[in-house]
């Protein structure tokens, strides 16, 4: 922050403050300025600490008064043990002698002539602070600023006055930077969140497959990257193609967290060649143990495909069924009739692996129940499955696919629920051309 620039007399505080709020800019700088001139007949009396040897020989603190006229409250404390018991949150503003002793030493013996300021700020973080000084140490006042201080000011040379109003610019001040402060501090925790939850988003492993790979993700939180939903492709040295998607149960931070471990525990088992049953096992164990409360559990659907592409094993724990489709025929979903349970819900489950015939060229559509829970018409009523295969049907006889299915899909979605959807969506598409 800018500082006063010494010079022969005193500057008064007024002066600084304004220099300060000038060379600061901004609307939020600007505000202050104006919240701190105009006062205002509704505002809440402000409240002083005055830490010096001598508070009560200071004839300067009787006058204070605010923007409106009512008086400043003063608390009086002659070291920093007293005025750690008397800073309350409802004091806006300390006056600190800065020739007081830091606490440990005598007056005379420290080494370093701020080190009073510098308890002061670590005890008192969010409020605004006034070094008080000699009218000779103009340095040592302008070094207080740089430290933390709002404002330096010449001990002999002030009035009420000028005290007051160099306490009202100082807690405006003190605002404007904190406001300004944590906006930066969110922008950041925002961008480190979207780099954190960016690179969790899978990369599907498929080097060496025959299949086109497309997805599509939405998660239901605002301005979020990731939800409950998890997705992944990974092919292994043998030439099968392994695929999943699955749904925590909520779209928070917390959810998309167990989803993004269960997606890497799915990847590991899978690559290290448990598969079917034995896998789903394996992640309900992963399941008990990471989440946070016993009602929580996750709905899961798994593929693997033959090196051939003509044929699948399939996998439902909960999930909706798959989506087909072959050249010549109407879109259709895959048997679901083996469907077992939910991940987390019974101990000691099953999950039949049913064998799939998907024939020579195709295109496998694997969702989360966010695809099909969202709302048609003003009814209420919801897309459905039945309502999803008649929209996927339409739109491959307009010629989409790939990317642009699943990217057309999506938004149809969204329009029918007449805005945005509240859960999470993922969608994974594989195809085979033969």
């Amino acid at each position: 922050m800018p500082v006063p620039v010494p010079r022969q007399r005193a500057i008064p505080a007024v002066e600084s403050g304004q220099a300060h709020a000038a060379a600061q800019g901004g609307p939020l700088k600007e505000e202050a300025h104006r919240s701190a001139t105009a006062g205002g007949a509704n505002a809440a009396p402000l409240t002083l600490l005055l830490i010096e040897d001598d508070p009560a020989g200071s004839p300067i603190v009787p006058e204070l008064v605010d923007a409106s006229g009512k008086p400043i409250r003063v608390r009086t404390a002659r070291n920093l043990t007293e005025a750690e018991r008397l800073l309350t949150d409802d004091v806006h503003c300390i006056l600190l002698d800065l020739a007081l002793p830091a606490p440990g030493r005598a007056a005379g013996e420290d080494a370093d002539e701020l080190a009073v300021l510098r308890h002061v700020l670590r005890l008192a973080p969010r409020h605004a602070v006034l070094a008080l000084t000699a009218s000779g140490d103009a340095e040592r006042g302008a070094e207080a600023v740089r430290v933390g201080a709002q404002d330096y000011l010449f001990r002999d040379e002030l009035d009420g006055r000028l005290l007051s109003r160099a306490i009202r610019y100082a807690v405006e001040r003190k605002r404007s930077d904190t406001a300004e402060r944590r906006l930066a501090e969110g922008k950041l925790r925002a961008q480190e969140n979207r780099r954190l939850e960016r690179g969790l988003l899978p990369t599907p492993l498929l080097d060496g497959a025959s299949l086109r790979f497309a997805a599509r993700y939405r998660p239901g939180r605002s301005r979020a990257l990731l939800g409950g939903d998890f997705y992944d492709a990974v092919r292994t040295p043998d030439g099968t193609v392994h695929a999943m998607i699955g749904d925590v149960c909520g779209h928070g931070p917390d959810e998309a967290a167990l989803g993004v471990e269960l997606r890497i525990a799915w990847r590991a088992l899978t690559l290290a060649g448990l598969c079917g049953d034995e896998l789903l096992g394996t992640l309900q164990q992963v399941l008990e143990h990471e989440r946070a409360d016993d009602e929580i559990f996750a709905t899961l659907c798994t593929v693997d495909i033959a090196p051939d592409g003509r044929r699948a094993g399939l996998c439902l724990a909960g999930h909706p069924s798959p989506l087909i489709a072959r050249p010549g025929r109407a879109p259709k979903l895959l048997p679901y009739d083996n469907n077992g349970p939910a991940l987390g819900l019974l101990p000691g489950a099953r999950w039949p692996r049913m064998q799939v015939e998907l024939g020579r060229e195709w295109s496998l559509m694997l969702y989360t129940d966010g695809l099909i829970e969202g709302r048609v018409g003003t009814d209420g009523e919801r897309l459905g499955q039945d309502g999803m295969v008649d929209m996927i049907r339409r739109q491959l006889a307009e010629g989409l696919r790939g990317e642009d299915l699943l990217r057309a899909a999506v938004s149809e979605v969204r329009d029918l629920n007449g805005g945005e959807l509240t859960d999470d969506v993922a969608v994974v598409l594989l195809d085979r051309t033969g």
